[in-house]
């Protein structure tokens, strides 16, 4: 029997911001919902992620480094305003929702897209059957409040819904109105498609981007005040709610045991007061190579197959999801081209203690700005900045070993660890090789892409 997958992905939720991760009452909203999902399945502590919105969105439904499908940054502006619209996620790629389609399963977007605006580019032309939520992101909500914005005459990001095969259509101009509704509706729909690929007996792929704790965190009015410390706790503890109500409906319709939920965060924690994360132990915030930034909370539950109370510290990336599920599910990965994403299956279902993963390269845009080896980190970019200019090239790479140095303050450039810089380069090196024989989608291609040995 295939198992239904429920992918909750919450938006710029730091590491420290879980109770079960060090957070929760600390941070102003316990996370009971949460808390209690990692006692039940898996919690990882070294789960690494892209440092941007659409880079980390391209990696979990592609299994690919972001900087091989042409996703690497996010992109700025309105559609209705020079070339953006060819931005977003080429038609070339295999989406985990179109592998999980082609086996029969009934898939379903709802939430925080971010891969694409125009029709060509969203979830329902990438394999998913039916699709609710926005295109682009929160941060545009203001846009419609300002009056030098609609003299402008420039079309605002609107709330869409579509299905595949038909052209998407909009809604409602996504405002700071909508902005404190919008995750209670793409609960709500979540838990109508559940409820009807039940009824239907069709295995589901639920793909539930929330759109919290993204800027400006306005919370739903029923949570408005709940914790007394604020908006960003109050929506904090609305997210752990949603994820509540979501699973509440996964043990109504009688499939838990036949339910993998994985619940975790696109990446890192926005710096931007009064909006501000919580990387927990680690320092720094997203678009930076700052563990802050890597690192995010990740819980997988699977009751019977996936020990319940788990903790594992191995090294693993949100592209690994995309190899995991589709083995899991019975899905054929693609071999027609690079796949970066390894098979979890025998660390998750207790079957061995080690991940397959021992490298990670932490990319910022286009620069690869530093590689994880097992314990170390070899940085080649100044880790902090001012988040306008651009980063700092060092002269000689730090060393950090971040066992001993997780908030990585002490680099270890004595000639004693000099050594990790040769095993770091070396798989950099593989990485390029690679690259030069399956050369990236350009950024910005218009049309299909044609790989050159196909052409």
């Amino acid at each position: 029997m295939k198992p239904n997958v429920v992918f909750i992905l919450t938006d710029n939720l730091g590491y420290g911001e879980l109770g079960c991760y060090g957070g929760g009452a600390l941070r102003g909203a316990p996370t009971p919902r949460a808390d209690a999902l990692a006692a039940e399945g898996m919690r990882f502590t070294n789960f690494n992620v892209e440092a941007q919105c659409t880079p980390s969105r391209s990696a979990i439904m592609t299994g690919r480094y972001a900087i091989r499908s042409g996703t690497l940054t996010v992109p700025i502006g309105n559609p209705a305003v020079g070339d953006i619209e060819v931005q977003g996620l080429n038609p070339y790629e295999v989406t985990i929702a179109r592998l999980l389609s082609d086996i029969g399963y009934a898939t379903g977007h709802f939430g925080k897209w971010h891969l694409g605006s125009v029709d060509g580019r969203l979830p329902n032309d990438h394999g998913f059957d039916e699709w609710y939520g926005i295109p682009r992101t929160t941060d545009e909500v203001f846009w419609p409040d300002n009056p030098h914005f609609l003299e402008a005459g420039i079309e605002p990001q609107y709330i869409m819904e579509g299905v595949k095969g038909e052209t998407s259509r909009r809604l409602k101009p996504y405002d700071l109105e909508q902005r404190a509704f919008m995750d209670a509706e793409i609960t709500r729909r979540t838990i109508d498609f559940m409820e009807r690929a039940v009824a239907a007996k069709m295995p589901f792929y639920a793909y539930v981007p929330l759109t919290q704790v993204h800027l400006p965190t306005l919370p739903h009015p029923d949570f408005k005040g709940a914790t007394g410390n604020g908006d960003f706790a109050d929506s904090l503890a609305e997210t752990d709610h949603r994820l509540g109500q979501i699973l509440d409906t996964i043990e109504r319709l009688g499939v838990r045991d036949d339910t993998i939920v994985v619940f975790t965060s696109d990446n890192g924690p926005d710096p931007t007061w009064p909006w501000q994360g919580s990387s927990g132990p680690w320092r720094g915030y997203y678009f930076t190579h700052m563990e802050g930034s890597l690192r995010v909370p990740c819980i997988i539950r699977w009751p019977g197959r996936i020990p319940p109370g788990a903790v594992t510290n191995e090294m693993v990336h949100q592209i690994d999801t995309f190899t995991t599920l589709a083995v899991l599910c019975g899905a054929k990965v693609p071999d027609d081209r690079p796949i970066d994403g390894m098979d979890l299956s025998d660390l998750i279902l207790g079957k061995s203690e080690k991940s397959p993963r021992d490298v990670v390269f932490a990319f910022v845009a286009e620069r690869l700005e530093a590689v994880k080896w097992r314990n170390w980190k070899l940085a080649f970019y100044e880790e902090t900045r001012d988040w306008f200019a651009s980063p700092q090239k060092l002269t000689m790479p730090k060393v950090f070993n971040l066992v001993a140095d997780p908030k990585e303050e002490y680099p270890e450039e004595s000639l004693r660890n000099t050594w990790v810089m040769s095993v770091c380069l070396k798989a950099i090196s593989a990485f390029q090789e690679t690259l030069r024989k399956h050369p990236p989608v350009p950024e910005g291609l218009k049309g299909r892409y044609v790989p050159p040995s196909a052409e």
